[in-house]
């Protein structure tokens, strides 16, 4: 062995390096799936996910992910306690936007009254 990396080292290096994983928003049966491709460029991980899911399934361009946006999915658990946090923000916003409606209405049913 001479220490020089061989041909096929060569082209193993590079293949692994050249590779990014793209996040891909997929149409399946009228549902939008959240899936990843790896691929060397945006363009090719579209036609990947299309050449898998069927022409014209992919909804949005591929984002590229680095490697801090990967996470681990969230446990059932947690999934529930974030979805009911969520539905108490909406419903909070939905009483702020009810008081300032009716707000609105009294102010303009008090300009009337003074017209």
């Amino acid at each position: 062995m001479s220490g020089f990396p061989t041909f096929l080292e060569k082209i193993r290096r590079d293949i692994n390096t050249c590779m990014n994983k793209y996040l891909v928003q997929v149409r399946i049966k009228g549902q939008i799936i959240k899936t990843t491709v790896e691929a060397d460029s945006f363009i090719h991980a579209k036609l990947l996910a299309e050449w898998h899911f069927g022409i014209g399934s992919v909804t949005s361009t591929p984002t590229k992910l680095s490697e801090n946006t990967i996470s681990t999915p969230q446990t059932p658990e947690q999934a529930r306690i974030k979805s009911l946090q969520t539905q108490a923000d909406r419903a909070k916003d939905a009483v702020k936007a009810e008081r300032a409606r009716q707000q609105m209405k009294k102010a303009q049913s008090q300009l009337t009254k003074i017209r």
